[in-house]
């Protein structure tokens, strides 16, 4: 078995074996020597061992990668795989383990910490995948609304949940042939995710005699799981905003060296064990593990405060399956009805999938795996003692013809009734709208699409600017620009900062009203959860509807007016690029990294470039790809990454001045266009 490997003038490799299982090994290989350093932190999270080398800041993140068991997870379903595809995991964690040295060599990372490469076990892509979307159903949002209704009440539990603002997301958009110049279709979009140093999507392509597949795979996992084209037919997805994981309150008590938790058959003896955390600089941390029928215990514990034990129930824990035997059926697929098949089998994350083949077939459907339970488990936490919140089953995965256009942005849609919060339409309905009855689109117009600045979520908040009465001059000259922009979130507008100012004031002043007291003190969660706990973030999100909710002495016009003049008064004359920068995750931050580059955009753009409003104007979360796919010539298809094909060397950033421009790059099919790179 052999394999060559080429590369395109931007480092993006391009792979080519003798068959199926050398294409794994080639895979891994050039992954661990592209992104060492990326995919053995992730490694060490999932099994919740980063706090040796990165320090106290990674122990909350180890503590709750063992208390909710992401390794033995992955574990159980590697061991759960076909023959087929547990050889073929296998392969890629063979390549993995030939290339990690090499990697590591040539990333500094690994000198600064003291960190030597490891060596990995067949279920560790399993794992890393896991690590990856465990929080991505937003499950911490459920101990929020908890903590709303004991402090607010029963009538609060929807107060924040929007149908408004939600932390992560998706665009992407399908064209049918009648609405394209070339009479093929086109698939189109951006990931939503936080923006990583190394990205989290990695651009390869993957050839042997069985398939031809270009796309994005996530680095530490074999294949290209959501966005993918093979020449007949290509796919791509969004986050589906279903809900799928539930916590349960659980009540737990000491029995000599053991635990019992009350369920309902009573109090039963669970599993409990104990692991110990090493910390860089600091002494060990003991975690007590314990899982009970529900699942594992994520906050709390026998000794702590019964308000805060809750247990963790998600499908892959339940079931044994991660769903990873879809990932070499969606390489093999040569048309829609190949990966519709494929897709069924899909368990975690819950997507949206948007498909086209060259034969004219169209697909748009929900895949993965969502239990039928109590509508009461999707709001808040349940009582493990009452079988009334056992999970009962699965739901079917909808799925919906293609009109010529279809667009999924996380928005109430195809997979209405599978979740609880789902993105505003906003998104959903701007791309709709620029799309509009134009029948003759190419692949590289799409990127006007991309970067499009209006902010039609800004309306709320200038409607209720524009009723304001009794302001002093210059807050009515602040009212009439803000009536005036035109709502686009652009770096050169003065008008896009000035209503980002008001947008803020308006925030802290909902978090200091006496109607949302209550909620200033987060519950006693662990720190993992912090980000879905605070009050200032939630009221951000949320502005919109927080504005019409009905609270007791709540006057929001008198907000608004007093929001306005201390934004009159401030008179600040800064862009909104000046302040909105991009600011990447790094697993080892470099305190004199200077500012990252100016961008356009805001959280409910379709340029999605989000902070966090009224707490920051820095971009940590955005588009983490861009990419068109072309049916009628796959050479004409398009993608970008914020940074670069590689963690380190000329192109670990190469392709950033593109991202912020909103430019593509075209895709390179022809071989002879490639450098081969030889192994060294």
């Amino acid at each position: 078995m052999s394999a060559r490997w080429y590369r395109d003038g931007y480092g993006i490799p391009h792979l080519r074996a003798d068959d199926h299982e050398a294409l794994a090994f080639a895979q891994g290989r050039v992954t661990a020597r592209d992104r060492a350093w990326q995919i053995e932190v992730e490694r060490h999270r999932s099994q919740g061992s980063s706090a040796a080398f990165l320090g106290p800041e990674a122990l909350a993140w180890d503590s709750f990668a063992r208390r909710v068991r992401l390794d033995d997870t992955a574990r159980r379903c590697h061991a759960a795989l076909d023959p087929a595809t547990a050889a073929w995991v296998g392969r890629y964690v063979d390549g993995v383990n030939a290339g990690l040295a090499a990697g590591a060599a040539r990333a500094p990372e690994f000198t600064a910490t003291g960190l030597s490469p490891g060596r990995w076990e067949p279920w560790t892509p399993l794992a890393i995948w896991l690590g990856h979307h465990v929080l991505f159903a937003g499950f911490p949002g459920k101990l929020w609304r908890e903590h709303v209704i004991r402090r607010l009440g029963p009538g609060a539990a929807r107060l924040f949940a929007v149908d408004g603002h939600v932390t992560s997301g998706s665009n992407g958009w399908l064209l049918a042939a009648e609405r394209t110049a070339t009479g093929a279709a086109l698939i189109a979009g951006d990931p939503h995710r936080f923006i990583e140093a190394p990205g989290i999507y990695q651009q390869i392509r993957l050839a042997c005699p069985e398939y031809d597949v270009l796309g994005f795979a996530v680095p530490g996992v074999p294949g290209i799981a959501h966005f993918g084209h093979a020449g007949t037919v290509a796919w791509a997805i969004t986050n589906a905003s279903a809900d799928y994981q539930d916590v349960y309150a659980e009540r737990l008590r000491r029995d000599g060296d053991g635990v019992q938790a009350y369920g309902p058959q009573g109090w039963q003896p669970v599993h409990r064990h104990v692991e110990t955390i090493e910390v860089a600089g600091a002494d060990p941390v003991e975690v007590e593990v314990i899982e009970t029928e529900r699942g594992p215990v994520i906050s709390g514990g026998p000794d702590e405060q019964p308000e805060v034990t809750v247990s963790l129930r998600y499908p892959p824990r339940v079931t044994g399956d991660l769903g990873f035997a879809v990932l070499p059926a969606l390489l093999r697929a040569r048309t829609v009805g190949d990966l519709d098949a494929a897709l069924d089998g899909w368990v975690e994350p819950v997507n949206v999938a948007l498909a086209a083949d060259t034969a004219g077939g169209l697909l748009h459907r929900v895949a993965g795996r969502v239990p039928r339970r109590h509508a009461d488990n999707g709001l808040r936490v349940v009582p493990a003692w009452e079988s009334a919140y056992a999970w009962q089953g699965w739901h079917p995965m909808p799925k919906r013809p293609v009109d010529q256009v279809a667009v999924m942005a996380n928005e109430r849609s195809i997979s209405a009734g599978l979740g609880v919060e789902y993105a505003p339409p906003y998104r959903a309905d701007r791309i709709r709208e620029l799309l509009g009855e134009r029948t003759d689109w190419r692949a590289e117009q799409m990127a006007s699409v991309h970067t499009d600045t209006y902010l039609a979520a800004a309306g709320p908040l200038l409607e209720l600017l524009a009723d304001v009465d009794g302001l002093s001059a210059p807050a009515q000259t602040l009212r009439d620009r803000l009536l005036g922009w035109d709502r686009r979130m652009a770096t050169d507008s003065v008008d896009a900062a000035r209503f980002a100012d008001l947008r803020t004031a308006v925030v802290h002043a909902l978090a200091a009203h006496p109607a949302l007291a209550e909620l200033t003190a987060p519950p006693a969660h662990p720190e993992v959860f912090t980000p879905w706990l605070t009050l200032l973030p939630r009221i951000g999100y949320a502005l919109p509807s927080l504005l019409r909710a009905d609270l007791p002495g709540l006057d929001p016009a008198e907000l608004v007016r007093a929001a306005a003049e201390q934004v009159a008064a401030a008179d600040d004359t800064r862009r909104w690029g000046e302040r909105h920068r991009l600011a990447p995750w790094r697993a080892l931050p470099d305190p004199a990294a200077p500012p990252g580059p100016e961008l356009a955009g805001d959280h409910d753009c379709v340029l999605a470039t989000s902070g966090i409003p009224g707490v920051t104007d820095l971009c940590g979360r955005g588009p983490a790809a861009r990419y068109v796919w072309d049916l009628e010539r796959r050479e004409n298809s398009r993608w970008v990454v914020p940074l670069g094909a590689t963690g380190a060397g000329p192109h670990h950033d190469d392709q950033l001045p593109l991202w912020v421009r909103g430019e593509l790059i075209e895709v390179t099919g022809d071989w002879d266009l490639l450098t081969e790179e030889h192994d060294d």
